[in-house]
């Protein structure tokens, strides 16, 4: 049976647009908060890398740059109104999950706090088996790791795996380890019914 790997962000969550994440369009105006600035910190690629993969706790790490740039937000508060604003479920992607005859699960690179909030506060978690969030099992995509990971779950032949995913190189990175793949765009995405049909 086919295990079907649902990314996140961008693919079942309409949160990306032309690479811009859209929870923080009205960051300033609500926070007193420049994007920039908060990615900076958050995003640095050794930092983030860390967020991602659960060595570093996402509030903790919040709460420092909060401090240090003066702002007097609460990072629990911040978590809250980043999480809700961010959730933007895609509609159309969604009713795929009620596709018969495939294992679906999710695979993303989410910190545990956020993955907590998809499961539960989102409720994800009742729509899938099973989600593979990169910070609950340490390792993150491109990784090949996290592509063991799922298939040690699964106990299936790698070839029985399909990643879909709005980023190519983890596209490409599935590929390389023996699974299927579709990468995720506008462009492709009126593509998607056709590509799930052929998995048979």
């Amino acid at each position: 049976m086919t295990v079907l790997v649902w990314d996140f962000d961008g693919v079942l969550n309409a949160n990306i647009r032309k690479g811009r994440f859209l929870w923080a369009d009205t960051l300033y105006a609500d926070w007193g908060i420049r994007t920039e600035a908060l990615a900076g910190h958050l995003f640095h690629p050794d930092r983030i890398g860390r967020i991602m993969r659960g060595h570093s706790d996402l509030r903790d790490e919040l709460q420092t740059w909060l401090s240090q740039a003066g702002h007097k937000a609460d990072a629990d508060a911040f978590l809250a109104y980043w999480f809700a604003k961010d959730a933007l479920p895609d509609r159309q992607v969604l009713q795929h999950l009620h596709r018969s005859g495939m294992r679906h699960v999710i695979g993303t690179n989410n910190e545990p706090r956020r993955a907590d909030y998809i499961e539960q506060e989102m409720g994800f978690g009742a729509l899938v088996e099973h989600i593979f969030a990169s910070g609950r099992i340490g390792h993150a995509k491109p990784d090949s790791a996290y592509f063991n990971h799922i298939e040690a779950w699964s106990g299936a032949p790698a070839a029985t795996h399909v990643l879909i995913d709005d980023t190519r190189r983890n596209v490409d990175a599935a590929q390389d380890q023996g699974w299927r793949g579709f990468h995720f765009t506008d462009e492709t995405r009126a593509n998607l019914p056709a590509f799930l049909d052929g998995l048979g």
